[in-house]
């Protein structure tokens, strides 16, 4: 009789807990139709939902309005989405308890984030539905800002065409109510750009040095290894670097990216880079590294910026004598300088120095430096000539000045492109002519008074640091100019008995009679190639003799 009262008592509860409509239209986690439950043992949620909710700030803390928010729940394939009001705030519900959620906030001009979380599983404890996911607050960094980097080459060129990325990291932050750890949340923005002509390469479209200083954020650089030749192996090295938010703001925003090699940082101004590298701080005097093409200008980079007004440069040819037409252009907030040769000045063959003043705008340190360069293209080398001789006249009688070479006086050969000596070895020039008109011209190949042995008269190399002498006191330079060891001007010595007449020369520079022991014993032009065959010129002009300067 008991057993069957406790199957009474039992069999009312178990049909009111399991009727035949078993829907659930309202999402309530509870079949339609059944009473408020007043006790958790008399039901359990079937499907128990909870919500995520929060707040989206700009970085400066107000509020943004109309940041999508959208959310993955799991892996469903389509996504619930929710639009924050007036005040940054958004709130999404019926979202299953214990699901992890992906959100995805994103707003035109804004940095897009992504964060997940999980929805707290006491969305199923009495009263149902009150789990709450809370993602915030939320902070986007703005994206109206640009940051710009000047990429050279090794050689001290504009890496134009050069490929660069930026990874602004983080771009935004979140705060997790389930206190899950930073790497839940990503917040990043890639922007890629190309170096123009001047090899600059700007992004757009990034947050400021402010705004990314508030987030404690970097931009992350990289710039990709040149292919300039397209053969398939690049030139130059890549580059990486990374830059604080702070120090964005603190300083200029425009860096030298020198490659392959970094940006030396601080100390006293210097030239850091360019295509005249006889220039930079670590000079290099090979000619290769010293070649400008005709109507190209020359590019020098700081290692900090200069104030505009200070820069200075003044340009001559290989003697110095006079100033030659010049400007120069201060660029990238003073981190470089172009500097433009007048046009025709600079022609194939000829070396020119260079003088070049600027002070630092960051200390105020001075740099002041001098170089050469010669004009022509690695890729084009010009055949060596003789473009003139002259000798340099000692005899004046009265203002009548002499016009015969005689025996002591010095004789100039001047080279159509500057050479390079070899150590301790000469070569010799003869007079291929009649010079004592006895109806021969020696007994060798070469040579006439004296020269019977085939020795001629040494040449060496006379390279200038001042102008031709023609006064008393003698022409001063316009600036100290740097021995490049090369010159297109050598001279000897006309140590003859006789008084020769300058119309009836021929001179050979018999390179041909050079000891052939070793490639170190050649002439060799500014192109690097050895110069091996004769070479010969008629007429001479004459360099008057000195004078006395004017009286003033």
């Amino acid at each position: 009789m008991m057993k069957k009262l406790l199957v009474m008592a039992v069999l009312p509860l178990f049909a009111w807990g399991c009727g035949s409509d078993e829907t659930d239209a309202n999402n309530d986690g509870v079949v339609d139709g059944i009473r408020d439950p007043n006790n958790v043992s008399v039901v359990v949620p079937s499907t128990p939902k909870g919500t995520v909710s929060g707040q989206v700030l700009g970085t400066n803390l107000t509020a943004l309005a109309d940041v999508t928010v959208s959310m993955t729940i799991g892996s469903q394939a389509t996504a619930k989405t929710a639009t924050t009001d007036a005040s940054g705030n958004f709130v999404m519900t019926d979202v299953p308890a214990a699901a992890q959620v992906l959100l995805t906030f994103s707003k035109a001009g804004y940095a897009t984030l992504r964060a997940t979380s999980t929805v707290p599983a006491e969305a199923g404890t009495v009263p149902i539905n009150n789990g709450n996911a809370s993602f915030g607050p939320i902070t986007l960094a703005q994206l109206n800002s640009s940051l710009r980097f000047v990429v050279v080459t090794p050689d001290g060129r504009p890496a134009a065409g050069a490929k660069g990325s930026l990874e602004v990291d983080k771009a935004g932050s979140i705060i997790l109510s389930n206190y899950e750890t930073g790497t839940s949340v990503v917040s990043r923005v890639y922007v890629e750009a190309t170096a123009d002509d001047q090899g600059v390469l700007t992004f757009t479209g990034v947050p400021s040095g402010t705004e990314l200083a508030r987030l404690n954020g970097t931009y992350n650089l990289w710039v990709a290894p040149m292919d300039a030749n397209g053969d398939g192996a690049p030139e130059t090295g890549g580059f990486v670097t990374s830059y604080s938010g702070s120090a964005i703001v603190s300083t200029s925003v425009t860096r030298v990216v020198n490659l392959p090699y970094t940006r030396p940082q601080g100390g006293a101004l210097a030239i850091e880079s360019s295509n005249v590298s006889s220039l930079k701080a670590a000079q290099v005097t090979d000619p290769l590294n010293n070649l400008v093409r005709p109507g190209e200008p020359i590019y020098v980079y700081f290692n900090q910026p200069v104030q505009p007004g200070s820069m200075l440069v003044r340009l001559t040819d290989e003697y110095a004598k006079e100033s030659l037409a010049v400007t120069a252009t201060v660029n990238n907030g003073g981190y470089s300088a172009t500097i433009s040769p007048g046009s025709g000045v600079v022609q194939e063959g000829k070396e020119y120095n260079l003088f070049v003043r600027a002070v630092s705008a960051e200390g105020g340190t001075n740099l002041t430096q001098t170089g050469f360069f010669f004009g022509g293209s690695q890729a084009t080398p010009k055949s060596v000539t003789i473009a003139e001789f002259r000798y340099q006249e000692t005899t004046q009688v009265g203002t009548v000045t002499a016009t015969q070479i005689n025996p002591g006086e010095v004789i100039h050969v001047n080279f159509g492109a500057p050479l390079r000596a070899p150590a301790g070895t000469q070569v010799q020039v003869f007079f291929n002519t009649d010079l004592n008109n006895d109806g021969r011209i020696g007994t060798t190949a070469y040579g006439e008074l004296n020269n019977y042995s085939g020795q001629g008269f040494p040449l060496f190399i006379n390279e200038p640091t001042a102008p031709y002498v023609t006064r008393t006191p003698a022409e001063l330079p316009v600036f100290g100019i740097q021995s490049s060891g090369y010159s297109s001007r050598y001279s000897f010595t006309y140590t003859g008995t006789v008084a020769l007449n300058p119309s009836q020369l021929e001179l050979v520079v018999a390179f041909s009679k050079l000891p052939t022991v070793g490639t170190n014993e050649a002439y060799e032009s500014i192109w690097g190639q050895p110069v091996s065959s004769d070479l010969s010129a008629v007429g001479i002009a004459i360099q008057p003799a000195q004078t006395p300067a004017p009286t003033p």
